[in-house]
């Protein structure tokens, strides 16, 4: 009598996991980066609107975007009544940071302000340890003052620097403004990461956006309108640009989500360093304008920096595992 092997276990079958497809994680990352340098180049290019109202255009359709997902997860709008405070400062914070980079952008060369709002990682390393007790080694130390020069670089206050700077735009009041936005908003940013960190999986994502989008259209609405900035584009490619910007904030939030749900936050940090690179090719492709060695040198400390954060992480990470 031929033997008839017996079906697997329940639990054999469970521990049978589909393999994932290796480097989704690096592509959602890349994807990522890409699309928020391009919003970044689209900032740039649009005159007229201030800074605070395109980030209130872009609040507005995330918040369109984010009300069908909340009721399909049926996450409700309010969230945990624990962690509802943690959720404003999320998206008090993370609003911010939008439109203080955007603030940048318009106030100085693009690439400038990209390289210190990408110095997030390192404050928030710093914030961490304040905050969440996280371990600070000595190498979070080298990193931040590695940042701060890169920082000092870009800014280069007179004082230091002589009076007579090249490769600034606009005037130097103009650049004190961008620097000072963008410094501000790697900082806001940085804090919203360690909130992030703080809420965990508790809450869902989606709803964590959706505070980002309704607190920051409310702040721009009201700050907007206090100062009376509210301008329509001037000509209707500005206004398709404005609802490209929305769009691609929308994708370049959820692939980076993605990405981080595929992959180790080390390498996804690794790969948004090419956001700094496609900053430079857009500001000399598109506004004709070479950087300095003063910016380059700058950038290279603020990229070292950041890298060397990642790579701290992603050792200990796979250390632990």
């Amino acid at each position: 009598m031929a033997h008839i092997p017996e079906p697997e276990s329940p639990t054999k079958i469970d521990k049978i996991q589909p393999k994932k497809c290796p480097g989704l994680g690096l592509f959602y990352a890349f994807l990522a980066t890409v699309f928020f340098s391009i919003i970044a180049l689209l900032v740039k290019t649009i005159e007229g609107v201030h800074a605070i109202e395109i980030s209130a255009i872009r609040c507005f359709f995330q918040m369109l975007f984010v009300i069908p997902l909340l009721i399909y997860h049926k996450t409700g709008f309010l969230g945990p009544r624990d962690k509802r405070i943690y959720l404003v400062l999320r998206g008090f914070l993370g609003s911010n940071a939008m439109i203080l980079l955007y603030y940048a952008v318009q106030q100085m060369p693009l690439a400038d302000a990209t390289v210190i709002m990408f110095s997030n990682p390192v404050f928030t390393s710093l914030l961490a340890w304040l905050f969440l007790k996280e371990r600070c080694t000595i190498w979070d130390c080298v990193f931040t003052v590695f940042t701060l020069t890169g920082v000092i670089l870009i800014a280069r206050p007179p004082f230091l620097f002589g009076e007579h700077l090249g490769g600034i735009e606009g005037n130097y009041t103009k650049h004190v403004k961008g620097t000072l936005a963008a410094f501000g908003g790697a900082i806001a940013a940085a804090f919203t990461f360690v909130i992030l960190r703080k809420m965990g999986k508790s809450v869902h994502y989606y709803l964590s956006v959706w505070y980002y989008a309704v607190i920051g259209l409310l702040e721009c609405i009201i700050t907007t309108s206090i100062l009376g900035e509210w301008n329509l584009p001037f000509c209707g490619r500005d206004r398709w640009m404005l609802m490209l910007i929305a769009v691609l904030g929308i994708a370049g939030q959820t692939f980076l989500t993605k990405a981080l749900q595929n992959e180790k936050a080390g390498p996804v940090s690794l790969m948004r360093t090419v956001d700094v690179v496609l900053a430079f090719f857009f500001q000399f492709v598109f506004f004709h304008r070479a950087p300095t060695w003063w910016s380059l040198g700058g950038a290279l400390c603020v990229v070292l920096s950041t890298s060397g954060v990642a790579l701290r992480r992603w050792y200990n990470s796979s250390g632990k595992s």
